[in-house]
């Protein structure tokens, strides 16, 4: 018998979804399904609905264009993200929403886009293209691997903690030497690839936190990764 649902909410699939995101969507919603969870994917675009609980949030990348657009929108469902991060919901946003989940994102050409502020970072448009292989390392989660593609530069606030420093790539931008950012069970980061399908350790940490806030405890089947650790190894050893 398959045990309780868990619900996860992807955040303007049609918009921010443009470096192979919504594999993340499908690395989490496999897991749960091997672990003996109902996953129950609702994907929130521009004018929807929110539900009123969620148990995972995920959003991907986008082009300016694209932040534009969702922009309006973004800043309408903030103060309910704002909501389920205080309550400790976990989530996972890449890249563009990365940057909107911040105080804000300034575009080359000028234009200001406010961020919800959920993450305590600064971003600016720059002329440099940070893109490549990259290798991280974080004390929660080891090594995260992935691959960055963003002009972007992030700065975080002085008290935050970034996700993990990097061993081989740029980051959040190319001097600090940090990659992402972390607020309760929020995770940003700049790593694509997608990211959950080479660092399976941060797609169980989104499912146990969730499964544990909703059901009071998670005792999973052990899952063979070897295919994961396969893609891990070629990845680490890929050039920069």
């Amino acid at each position: 018998m398959e045990k309780q649902a868990i619900t996860i909410l992807q955040l303007y699939p049609k918009d921010m979804n443009i470096y192979g995101d919504n594999g993340n969507l499908q690395v989490i919603t496999k897991r749960l399904k091997w672990y003996g969870y109902t996953p129950v994917v609702i994907e929130y675009n521009v004018g929807d609905t929110l539900p009123k609980k969620v148990d995972i949030v995920i959003g991907g990348g986008g082009q300016d264009s694209g932040q534009e657009k969702i922009h309006a929108d973004l800043l309408k469902i903030g103060p309910q993200l704002q909501k389920w991060a205080d309550q400790g919901v976990p989530m996972l946003m890449v890249c563009g929403l990365y940057q909107l989940f911040g105080h804000f994102f300034k575009t080359l050409a000028g234009k200001k886009l406010q961020g919800v502020g959920i993450l305590d970072i600064e971003t600016f448009g720059t002329n440099e293209r940070l893109i490549g292989n990259i290798i991280t390392q974080s004390a929660e989660f080891g090594d995260i691997i992935g691959y960055e593609n963003h002009s972007g530069q992030t700065h975080l606030g002085a008290n935050t903690l970034p996700l993990a420093t990097v061993v081989k790539g740029a980051g959040n931008n190319s001097a600090d030497g940090n990659e992402g950012a972390r607020y309760k069970n929020v995770i940003g980061t700049y790593l694509h690839g997608s990211i959950l399908p080479k660092n399976p350790q941060l797609a169980d940490f989104l499912i146990r936190t969730a499964v544990e806030k909703k059901h009071g405890e998670f005792s999973p089947d052990l899952i063979d990764d070897l295919f994961a650790d396969m893609a891990r190894e070629i990845a680490r050893n890929r050039p920069r």
